[in-house]
């Protein structure tokens, strides 16, 4: 009977090893536009995620793309990146503003702007989405400026930076 059981769990312990392991990473598109005079932001995180947070934080039920979804969840969505999304350009403190969100699949893109930027040469960025509930989490940092294109991985414990143009 032993011999048994040791058996099975020399069978089971491998396979339990292949599970599947979840990751927990945002994407931040920066692009300056010189034209428009702004800094145009996309961000995209997976919707499980920000869901737990936000109901965590706010006290909410979101239940996000149900027939139950809080109608008013562009308000906590708005607050919340305002919370944990920072920016310096060139040193000075800007704000956004929250164009709006949108569904795909299992994320969040979360369209948002920094207007009035004549030019640039530093972007300070700090992110701490999702880092209070997920530890974890990376937010991945893309930015383009003209032809220059710069990438850097912020996490909870390392979570700004300053882009140089």
């Amino acid at each position: 009977m032993k011999t048994k059981h040791t058996l099975l769990l020399l069978f089971i312990i491998p396979l339990l090893s292949f599970t599947t392991h979840k990751y927990y990473l945002s994407l931040t598109q920066l692009t300056y536009k010189s034209e428009a005079k702004s800094i145009q932001i996309i961000m995209n995180v997976f919707m499980d995620d920000i869901e737990v947070a936000l109901n965590k934080d706010y006290n909410i039920d979101l239940q996000l793309t149900t027939k139950k979804e809080l109608k008013n969840n562009d308000v906590y969505f708005e607050s919340y990146l305002k919370e944990k999304l920072l920016f310096k350009v060139d040193g000075i403190a800007k704000t956004f503003n929250y164009i709006g969100k949108e569904y795909d699949g299992d994320l969040v893109y979360f369209y948002l702007e920094i207007e009035n930027i004549n030019q640039l040469e530093t972007i300070h960025v700090t992110n701490n989405i999702l880092t209070k509930h997920f530890p974890e989490q990376q937010n991945l940092v893309k930015s383009k400026v003209g032809k220059k294109n710069k990438s850097v991985l912020l996490t909870k414990d390392d979570n700004n930076t300053t882009l140089k143009f």
